[in-house]
């Protein structure tokens, strides 16, 4: 028998709080995340460890639209699915992320 996990709602960040266009870590039931506001608003969390082989962190990553640029090997991200874009192979665990009235909620 296959037991379901249940997903949670936590509530991680103000949304003022949160720089533009620059990632913010935070670590929620052990997993370590990183948080991205775009520059259109819209507010991203993927796990925070670059899918290369040798690892680093993705808090520092470059934003550029809808995908994030590691800052050690340069793999672009995509911030809607976690996959690492061609030639390039990979990828990181994304989060569902609401904002209700000024906080930052995922879905763990």
């Amino acid at each position: 028998m296959k037991m379901q996990m249940t997903k949670v709602r936590v509530k991680v960040a103000d949304y003022d709080s949160l720089p533009e266009r620059a990632g913010q870590a935070v670590t929620v039931g052990g997993e370590n995340i990183v948080l991205f506001r775009k520059s259109n608003g819209d507010v991203k969390a993927v796990e925070n460890r670059s899918p290369h082989r040798k690892g680093g962190t993705l808090a520092d990553a470059l934003v550029s639209g809808k995908f994030i640029y590691c800052p050690v090997y340069d793999l672009k991200i995509s911030l809607d699915d976690g996959k690492v874009q061609a030639p390039d192979t990979g990828e990181v665990k994304t989060y569902h992320v609401e904002v209700i009235e000024n906080e930052v909620y995922i879905t763990i």
